[in-house]
């Protein structure tokens, strides 16, 4: 365990930049094989999506600086929850850093969809019209800002150390990719693993285009906060419709200057439309 923790310690940026790479190069190919919709311009969108790597790095570099100190100094002033526990060892401390957080990640996820101005942002990264590998990387800047900034209040409040988040970190990318992934586990298979892990077939109901699905499986790594707090829910593939109801346009959602600015357009803060007549035509959805 002390040379694990040595590791994440002083892990270099490359190696996490290297799993969320190879985590979006292995699913990405399992997308090309067992895809639920290969009707669409894969790399057109995979490309939108990325060029928001570059304008949130200069957030993610100066918040991550904040976010180091933090973590230091609850470390050496014994701050945080961990520290009013009696867990003596350091994979114990891990473990319950590990669900703390992610407890703390589902209700941030909430509070995203649920206060306006947050919804605002997150709203870039549910408009998005095919989810697939390439959509985790789609978020503002500003919402990049607002989950680092709650991410450095949840490590006040854990007292989670710099090595525990990097070694949490390492899970949170691969499952945040594979949930995103566009395509499904076997029912089956799902039924069991999404009793504990949040799953692509879980993921996509969130990302349905309307309310109350929109509102559901916020769970982050783990699955169990959306059964233990009623908002787990289940939709067929098939009747999984991507996007957000107020935000149907590709002329707008695909283009990634006006992505940058859709916060600030004048029904952002909706989070949904009144109830209309949906038509599906091939693989555009028409709002009568």
């Amino acid at each position: 365990m002390q040379s694990l923790q040595a590791y994440f310690e002083y892990q270099p940026d490359s190696h996490r930049i290297a799993v969320l790479t190879l985590s979006i190069i292995i699913f990405w190919n399992v997308e090309n094989i067992a895809s639920l919709n290969f009707n669409y311009k894969k790399w057109n969108h995979a490309i939108t999506n990325s060029l928001f790597s570059l304008t949130d790095a200069p957030i993610q570099f100066i918040l991550g600086i904040a976010l180091t100190y933090t973590s230091t100094w609850v470390t050496s002033h014994e701050w945080g929850l961990i520290h009013e526990l009696p867990l003596r060892s350091s994979m114990s401390q891990f473990v319950v850093v590990f669900i703390l957080l992610d407890l703390l990640e589902y209700i941030y996820h909430i509070l995203m969809h649920k206060v306006k101005i947050l919804w605002m942002f997150h709203l870039v990264h549910h408009s998005d019209r095919v989810v697939d590998t390439s959509t985790v990387l789609r978020e503002h800047p500003f919402e990049t800002a607002i989950r680092l900034s709650f991410l450095i209040f949840w490590v006040l409040i854990t007292g989670a150390g710099f090595w525990m988040i990097l070694a949490r970190q390492f899970i949170q990318v691969i499952s945040n990719v594979f949930a995103h992934a566009n395509f499904r586990l076997p029912e089956r298979v799902d039924k069991i693993v999404s009793w504990v892990f949040i799953t692509p077939n879980a993921h996509h109901v969130h990302h349905h285009f309307q309310l109350p699905y929109t509102d559901s499986n916020y769970g982050d790594v783990l699955s169990v906060w959306d059964r233990l707090f009623g908002t787990f829910r289940r939709m067929d593939a098939a009747k999984v419709v991507f996007g957000v109801d107020t935000h149907l346009e590709s002329k707008e959602n695909a283009v990634f200057q006006k992505l940058l600015t859709m916060p600030f357009s004048a029904h952002s803060s909706s989070h949904t439309i009144p109830e209309q007549s949906i038509v599906r035509n091939d693989d555009e959805l028409l709002v009568i």
